[in-house]
């Protein structure tokens, strides 16, 4: 087992333990695979993560300082002026929280009695009083991000509709226009001089978060069911664990059905 991965977590953080909450990467990760969520939240096991990527990280957190430094003052960032938007960085006695990693923007769904919760990156507010979700994205590309026009950019729409469901169950006035500051690291640079310069694109997002209210009953049935649910349909990991099975019962000798994965997806067994 290594240094960042056990596959058996306590009790405390699975579905019905004190710690557990639904939260917005746990949403995504039923839309992608009801069967790796179940697996999840309710046995306890995760996928096996990716390592953390320590230099969005960085990015991430010196826009963060970057943006407060005008929010102390009142005053619209330069990247705001440039795009000619109507906002600056909102002040308000929450923001730390709805900042912070496993706490974040949280709301009690009480019809399911699931916690549901968010971490945002950032709140502008514009001079009518609508709050505006922005979230942080770094890359390195040839091109720079301008656009959110690739399949895999879908995850990261639903997270900021996740964000302004949130936010107006806390109360808030919420512009359903979001944005995303979109840092992609250059590759033209003549000398590397111990820095990545970034090309800084602010991409605006019409969310429409109608569908979430809907997930979390689907959510709720899902964990409070006994039965294993379906494969996601483009779920990498089971395709992966399906095939690596059928590898180590052929070499060992056992018997594993010949089967293509979407023949697999109704058996209800347990990886």
């Amino acid at each position: 087992m290594g240094k960042y991965y056990n596959p058996k977590r306590k009790a405390s953080w699975n579905y019905g333990g004190d710690r557990w909450k639904l939260s917005r990467a746990k949403i995504d990760l039923f839309k992608g695979c009801p069967r790796c969520f179940y697996i999840d939240n309710k046995l306890g096991t995760k996928r096996v993560p990716g390592y953390p990527l320590q230099l969005n990280k960085a990015v991430d957190h010196q826009l963060k300082r970057e943006f407060d430094a005008y929010r102390a003052k009142d005053e619209q960032h330069p990247l705001q002026k440039e795009y000619g938007i109507n906002a600056r960085p909102v002040v308000h006695k929450d923001l730390d929280e709805w900042r912070e990693n496993f706490e974040g923007v949280k709301y009690l769904h009480e019809p399911t009695n699931l916690l549901i919760s968010g971490a945002i990156d950032d709140l502008w507010i514009n001079d009518e009083g609508d709050n505006i979700v922005v979230d942080y994205k770094a890359t390195a590309k040839e091109e720079p991000i301008t656009e959110l026009n690739e399949e895999w950019h879908e995850g990261y729409k639903r997270q900021m509709e996740v964000y302004q469901w949130l936010l107006r169950r806390n109360g808030l006035k919420v512009s359903d226009t979001g944005y995303f500051v979109y840092c992609t690291g250059k590759y033209d640079q003549e000398a590397f001089d111990k820095k990545i310069e970034f090309d800084v694109n602010l991409i605006s997002y019409e969310g429409d978060d109608s569908w979430v209210e809907g997930i979390i009953y689907d959510i709720k049935k899902c964990l409070d069911s006994d039965k294993l649910p379906d494969l996601g349909q483009d779920c990498d990991y089971c395709a992966y664990w399906y095939t690596r099975k059928e590898h180590e019962n052929q070499t060992t000798g056992g018997s594993f059905s010949q089967v293509h994965l979407n023949e697999k997806k109704n058996e209800g067994t347990l990886f």
